[in-house]
């Protein structure tokens, strides 16, 4: 009797700690809650022409020949923020944008390298899978998945692996994404083993990331890249995996460090630990999704990590502009070596590497 009372005090603890940990993702100010945030960026996406179909005016020639990870990325979050927001039209209108890579023509504008950041294309037609059972998707999808594992190191990882942090969102979402259309966990088993290698050799002992084994500079956006994935990674590996308890503790000792260096502001700045450097938004949409994430299942404490995930999130819309560009945003980056040629990086408004996170942020406040 007293096990069976006991455990119901548990249950009820846990319930209540829980519930006030939600209070953090709610009672937006008209403008700011996530279904009116996520429907605005979603929009922005949706109404945007590909880069390979805009011409540059220097050269009168398409910017470039390939469908690119960013626009794969902003596509991801504003396909489940309409799910989430059950916005039927958006979502209709989101898949069928993707129908013309089905097509022999369209497939034209798939990298077929084999890169990372080509790869993770297959993730989108995975997400369309998910939500609308079309095998045409999951075919599409899963192809590029296995494909990505067809030529590995002799530890099992793919060659695609640089050992840049980036690659821990771009390899661990194509994965992720083909065990949740599958259910097939020789995919959680290649994130995960991927996830291990990388954070043995990237970590440090602050928590956070170097951008790559000869790059030595705390990047925002790299760790954000880190963040975002093994928050993806995490939602589905099980707790008796091998793994688990070295990726989370990874993961919780990252976040832990982050909370030293949020701004004022709530944002993150370029280069996560230099003062000096300038606030930056897609790092800090990342931090903000995984932070969330954490939150909502439990695995971060909500009275420390809610209030910096709303404040971040209050952040990130009071950047957004009329249209929802987002400001703020690193253009895309190489590896460096020298602390100011991160800080010299441009600038971008609407540059996706920005709006992704946005909806990924979005969709997980969304979430129960």
């Amino acid at each position: 009797m007293y096990y069976k009372i006991f455990k119901l005090s548990l249950i009820i603890t846990v319930f209540a700690v829980s519930i006030s940990a939600q209070n953090y993702f709610k009672n937006w100010e008209k403008g700011t809650s996530p279904e009116e945030v996520g429907k605005r960026v979603a929009e922005n996406w949706a109404a945007r022409t590909f880069e390979f179909e805009q011409i540059n005016p220097a050269t009168n020639q398409p910017k470039r020949k390939f469908v690119i990870y960013p626009e794969i990325c902003t596509w991801y979050g504003a396909l489940t923020t309409a799910k989430l927001t059950k916005d039927t039209d958006l979502q209709k209108r989101l898949i069928t944008k993707f129908d013309r890579f089905l097509t022999e023509k369209g497939k034209e504008n798939i990298n077929p390298i084999a890169h990372v950041d080509y790869s993770m294309v297959g993730s989108l037609p995975l997400e369309i899978y998910i939500q609308n059972k079309n095998k045409t998707y999951l075919n599409f999808g899963q192809a590029m998945a296995d494909k990505q594992f067809s030529d590995n190191t002799p530890d099992g990882i793919t060659k695609e692996a640089r050992y840049w942090i980036d690659d821990m969102y771009m390899i661990t979402i194509l994965q992720v994404q083909a065990y949740r259309a599958t259910k097939d966990k020789k995919y959680l088993e290649r994130a995960a083993l991927t996830a291990d290698a990388y954070l043995k050799k990237l970590q440090k002992e602050n928590g956070l990331f170097h951008h790559a084994d000869d790059s030595f500079f705390y990047w925002g956006r790299g760790n954000g890249w880190f963040a975002a994935g093994m928050s993806e990674l995490l939602s589905e590996l099980p707790k008796n995996h091998k793994y688990y308890n070295d990726i989370m503790g990874s993961f919780k000792k990252m976040m832990a460090s982050l909370l030293k260096y949020q701004a004022p502001s709530g944002l993150w700045r370029q280069l996560v630990d230099v003062p000096e450097s300038w606030e930056e938004t897609s790092g800090t949409g990342m931090f903000a999704f995984a932070m969330v994430t954490g939150v909502k299942k439990g695995w971060l404490d909500g009275k420390t990590y809610g209030p910096a995930a709303r404040k971040a999130w209050l952040a990130l819309v009071s950047k957004l502009d009329e249209k929802a560009n987002l400001r703020d945003v690193c253009v895309g980056t190489n590896k460096g070596f020298s602390v100011q040629y991160y800080l010299d990086r441009e600038r971008e408004t609407g540059n996706l590497h920005g709006q992704a996170p946005m909806l990924w942020t979005a969709s997980a406040l969304l979430r129960k």
